[in-house]
């Protein structure tokens, strides 16, 4: 009886260590607590840097002129401005979330279609619908980056 009750203890013992100790699947302590205003802030500008820097290497791949260009990342910025408010409300059905980007994809970019030509508006459609591909902007970059330095060297 004194061992059954001793195993039941050392058991019940161990639950809880491990319950207390829970780690994440890269060995981390798992710490369930709500970020900081700071780190919030933090995260923030980071995103925006981040949305920049998309903004930036996506107006390289146009064909508009400096004036054009200052244009479209105005409306760009507003563009997602926009759409993070409606992703921030809450609808009742995610079809009408659904609807809702749909409206701001048609509609946002209407008077800018008289500015810039057809190509770029294609460019512009396509990135917002997610087919911009950053990646090879970024290795286009780098090439030129070494040609120069290679061109400078001679």
């Amino acid at each position: 009886m004194k061992k059954s009750a001793l195993l039941i203890f050392a058991l019940l013992l161990a639950f809880s260590t491990y319950a207390q100790s829970r780690r994440d699947r890269m060995g981390n302590p798992v710490i369930n607590r709500k970020p900081t205003e700071e780190e919030i802030a933090k995260y923030e500008q980071k995103l925006e840097e981040r949305k920049d820097e998309y903004i930036d290497n996506f107006l390289t791949t146009l064909e508009a002129d400096d004036f054009q260009k200052e244009i479209i990342k105005q409306y760009l910025n507003s563009y997602f401005e926009a759409k993070t408010e409606v992703l921030k409300v809450k609808y009742e059905r995610s079809f009408d979330r659904e609807q809702a980007i749909k409206k701001l994809d048609e509609s946002h970019f209407k008077d800018l279609e008289e500015l810039i030509s057809e190509n770029d508006m294609t460019k512009i459609k396509d990135m917002i619908k997610g087919d911009f591909d950053e990646k090879q902007v970024k290795k286009k970059k780098k090439k030129k980056r070494k040609k120069k330095k290679k061109d400078k060297g001679r």
